[in-house]
C-alpha cells in the first residue's frame, strides 16, 4: 500500500458517509471503525513493482478465469469493517461487491502490498491479520521494495497459513492458489536498488 499515516484520521463517520465521500473525492482513503485515513502517494519504486506485478500475472492469467486489478480498487474485510486499497488484488470466478455500486469487492483470492518504511509495521501485523480473516483468500503476497524479496502466506485446507520467500532475482515465486509463477527479474524490472542490491541484480540478470 502506499504510505499512510494514522496520524491523518479524522471523525468518526458511518460506512455509508465514508462510502459517499469516497466516491467523489479526488484521493483515496481507507476506513475503519467509523475513522478514515488519507493516503500518501508511494514512491517511483513503489508504483513500478505493483505495476509490474500487475502486469506479469495479467499475462500469466489471460487464460484463467481470475481478474487483476491494480490499487484503484477498493476492498472490504467483511468481518472486521476495513475498506482498503491494496495494491493489487486478483478474484477468480463472479465478482461478489460491498453493494450495487460495484465498486468494492468482498472476495479476494489473491491480496498483494508492496512493503515501505512507513507502512512496513502495519502491512505485516494489523492489515495482514485483517486480510487473513477474509474466506476467500488463499494468498497474501508482501513485497519489498528496497531489495529482491518476496514472502508468500498461502492459506492451507486446515486454516493454517504457510509461509514461502524468494530473494532471487533468478528465479520465480509461485502463487499455487492460480497455478501461475512470477520471475523476480520482471517483477523487479527496472527498480532501482541500492549500490549492493544493483550489483546483485545485474549479476543475476
Amino acid at each position: 500500500m502506499a504510505d499512510l499515516s494514522m496520524s491523518t484520521a479524522l471523525k468518526r463517520i458511518s460506512v455509508q458517509d465514508y462510502l459517499q465521500r469516497e466516491r467523489q473525492a479526488t484521493f483515496k482513503s481507507e476506513f475503519f471503525q467509523g475513522e478514515i485515513f488519507a493516503r500518501a502517494g508511494g514512491s517511483a519504486s513503489h508504483s513500478l513493482i505493483a505495476a509490474n506485478f500487475v502486469r506479469e500475472s495479467r499475462n500469466a492469467l489471460k487464460d484463467k478465469p481470475c481478474t487483476v486489478f491494480s490499487s484503484d480498487l477498493r476492498v472490504r474485510v467483511e468481518p472486521t469493517g476495513l475498506y482498503t486499497y491494496p495494491d493489487a488484488t486478483i478474484v477468480c470466478g463472479e465478482l461478489k461487491f460491498d453493494d450495487d455500486q460495484r465498486d468494492t469487492v468482498v472476495n479476494p483470492t489473491v491480496i498483494v502490498e508492496v512493503l515501505s518504511d512507513a507502512t512496513e509495521k502495519y502491512d505485516r501485523g494489523r492489515k495482514a491479520n485483517h486480510y487473513r480473516q477474509i474466506s476467500t483468500l488463499k494468498e497474501l503476497v508482501l513485497i519489498a521494495q528496497d531489495q529482491p524479496h518476496v514472502e508468500r502466506f498461502t492459506r492451507q485446507a486446515n486454516g493454517d497459513w504457510l509461509f514461502h520467500e524468494e530473494e532471487e532475482l533468478t528465479a520465480g515465486f509461485e502463487l499455487p492458489s492460480l497455478g501461475i509463477s512470477v520471475l523476480l527479474a520482471e517483477l523487479y524490472r527496472n527498480v532501482p536498488f541500492e549500490a549492493g542490491a544493483e550489483q546483485a541484480r545485474q549479476s543475476a540478470v
